[in-house]
């Protein structure tokens, strides 16, 4: 059985996103194989009201969904250390969940501690870890980049872990 993943890592400023393909067989997910689909970031400029940033989301998601046609989607649950920088956050993450909601697409929520575990064995890895991990369970010969993307990334494969 095939099963496309998108994993989100939310943010105003950046969204990143990653796609994968896991065939799984009847026994286990880590029995099968992933490939990389997609991965990148939905943007929004600073200097745009936060009103028009959250519509770049909205409507950047629904494309990134339509183009990909995702059967599950990952995210990473809020992290909370700043507090401004968490409302923001907190209102892009609202609006992931109401495009998700519209698209009727199950979604699956985790920690960074519990992606960390996925990933590397280690709830307290260094964010470097878990990219090493991305690229080596991806088969990929450098980490992807940005970040965040790679983020999303570890978000999608912690989700194949656990299904």
């Amino acid at each position: 059985m095939e099963k496309r993943i998108l994993g989100l890592d939310p943010g105003l400023a950046i969204l990143g996103f990653g796609a994968i393909t896991c065939k799984q067989y009847e026994t286990k997910a880590q029995d099968g194989s992933v490939t990389l689909l997609d991965f990148g970031v939905i943007s929004t400029p600073a200097n745009t009201e936060v009103g028009q940033r959250l519509c770049t989301l909205y409507d950047d998601l629904h494309t990134l969904i339509a183009e990909l046609k995702p059967e599950l989607v990952a995210i990473e649950k809020l992290f909370f250390y700043r507090m401004s920088n968490t409302i923001l956050v907190a209102q892009a993450r609202g609006v992931l969940m109401l495009v998700l909601g519209q698209c009727q697409i199950p979604t699956v929520e985790f920690t960074p501690a519990q992606i960390k575990q996925a990933l590397t064995g280690y709830g307290n890895a260094e964010k470097y870890e878990v990219q090493q991990a991305v690229a080596r369970e991806l088969n990929l010969a450098e980490i992807p980049k940005p970040d965040d993307a790679a983020d999303a990334l570890a978000v999608a494969l912690t989700a194949w872990f656990q299904v």
